[in-house]
């Protein structure tokens, strides 16, 4: 890492960054997709689709190894590529979407839906998210930073990496997965170590890095905004010190994904006496995606040559029904067709046996030449009572302006929906435990939903009737997940909550003897 240090001052590169700057991007995507189908023509799902077809008209014009990629294969969501495909490979078979045998299954969150999904990870896939991650790391040439900070200890708050063994398959958290495979020259540099990481109970895991915070020199923090703000309060408040700096004096980045930053920010901020450097990532339990390449950019680039193939949706009630279902005949893009500040739900073909695999995020590129993009949202994760159309982008943002006009720290907060007689209600729940009016609040991220969105702002008018608030104190939010056995790790409170999720939450409200105005 020392060496790393020096070659980031020097601004090296890697190869596949160099190849990504030259080379045009649907270039780079035509030649990725004809290789993962090269590699999966022998397979069960290459057979079925007919692969030799689709790859025979690589040679032909621009489109159409394409148009014929998307007759032959059609989209997937989760529940139908687990339930065709992937559950044969989670029964032990071999080269059902991938050759070989699939050894690792990550266990996603399943912000969406009501259980937890089954990835499949395969040693290509583990190989890929290396790589990208190096990528990143190298980015740091762009930035003002010492090259002594690469000596430092790199704390990455993760899943266990004591996997649970299944039959013909190990199981855990992605993160989990991959900390539990990392090179050997980065062992010296990682924390908690591998001890600590095995430890599944989150609790156990918290207690054991407050204790051993002050014999580490901490350069790079990495994980869930949440979650790490949970770690450094308890750590500031074991050693009874004013900021996180007095015990780890050389913290410099916090690399972070999954959510948005920007509600935990002023929170975060808190227990710092110096400014980080925030780099977001767009890591999923099916792939590295996207990452930060530049300093002070909210948008991240898209990888575009290390095992996925993209595929983009115009996120339009023509492609996409009103609870985010996709349609029969949704309308698809390439790389070469999108338009910049237009919302694409996203599809990829990925090195791990996902194929035109609905992942379920919402995403606009903010330049096309460069691939740059910002996470928008989710195809489920929207409220659209009435027509009002609002995305989690409109929710963080009036979140965050409410938070700096009424100077308050909101740790978590859900949207559910409700009636208000024949008509509409928001009913939002905000994690705070700073005293705040629950009607001046009310008001106050009204008012900016009604700048932020034109249809929001009409339907206040017609349709949605009512919004309503409770304050509840953030740690209600954290009991719930625990609740759930999301604790901890790489788990997100869900921004929306519908059906039976919102019916849990108020369940859960009731037993706690929690009154929600």
């Amino acid at each position: 890492m020392a060496i790393l240090g020096t070659l980031l001052k020097k601004g090296i590169m890697l190869r596949e960054s160099l190849e990504q700057m030259y080379t045009s991007p649907f270039d780079l995507q035509k030649q990725e997709l004809r290789n993962l189908l090269i590699h999966c023509q022998d397979t069960q799902f290459g057979k079925a689709y007919d692969f030799d077809k689709v790859l025979a008209r690589f040679k032909g014009d621009k489109s159409q190894f394409y148009h014929s990629f998307t007759t032959q294969v059609p989209i997937f969501d989760y529940d139908k590529m687990y339930s065709e495909w992937w559950y044969l490979a989670k029964e032990g078979r071999r080269n059902v979407c991938w050759p070989g045998k699939i050894k690792y299954f990550a266990l996603s969150s399943g912000t969406s839906g009501a259980s937890s999904k089954y990835i499949p990870i395969t040693k290509e896939m583990v190989k890929s998210i290396r790589k990208t991650s190096i990528r990143q790391i190298l980015t740091m040439s762009k930035y003002d930073l010492p090259a002594s900070l690469f000596s430092k200890g790199i704390l990455m708050l993760g899943g266990s990496t004591n996997l649970k063994k299944s039959g013909h398959y190990f199981e855990g958290d992605l993160s989990g997965i991959t900390a539990a495979q990392i090179p050997f020259w980065f062992q010296h540099f990682y924390k908690p170590g591998k001890k600590i990481a095995k430890t599944k109970d989150w609790h156990d895991k918290l207690e054991e890095i407050v204790k051993n915070a002050p014999n580490w020199d901490i350069g790079i923090i990495v994980g869930v905004p949440a979650w790490l703000q949970i770690l450094m309060e308890a750590i500031v408040e074991k050693y009874q010190v004013d900021t996180i700096h007095d015990i780890w004096p050389n913290l410099q980045i916090f690399v972070h994904g999954g959510v948005s930053f920007e509600p935990y920010k002023r929170g975060f901020e808190k227990l710092l006496s110096r400014p980080l450097y925030y780099m977001e990532t767009y890591l999923a339990s099916e792939g590295f995606i996207a990452f930060q390449a530049y300093p002070n950019h909210k948008s991240m680039r898209l990888v575009l040559n290390n095992g996925i193939f993209y595929e983009f949706v115009p996120f339009t009630e023509a492609n996409f029904d009103e609870e985010g279902r996709i349609r029969k005949n949704a309308k698809t893009l390439k790389i070469d067709e999108v338009e910049e500040n237009k919302e694409y739900a996203l599809l990829i073909t990925t090195n791990a046996g996902a194929w035109r695999y609905m992942i379920g995020d919402v995403i606009k590129f903010t330049s096309v030449e460069e691939s740059e993009i910002v996470i928008t949202g989710r195809t489920k994760l929207f409220m659209s009572l009435c027509g009002e159309h609002l995305s989690l982008d409109n929710m963080n943002k009036a979140i965050e302006l409410a938070e700096d006009e009424l100077k308050i720290d909101i740790r978590e907060f859900t949207l559910l929906g409700d009636r208000a007689g024949s008509l509409f209600a928001h009913h939002w729940y905000i994690g705070t435990d700073d005293d705040i009016d629950e009607s001046i609040l009310k008001d106050c991220i009204d008012g900016h939903l009604k700048i932020l969105n034109d249809d929001y702002r009409v339907e206040r008018t017609s349709a949605l009737k009512e919004v309503k608030v409770s304050v509840l104190p953030a740690n209600t939010f954290y009991k719930w997940m625990e609740a759930q056995g999301k604790v901890g790790s790489q788990n997100k409170f869900p921004r929306v909550l519908k059906k039976e999720k919102a019916q849990l939450w108020k369940n859960f409200l009731t037993d706690q003897n929690i009154q929600a105005s």
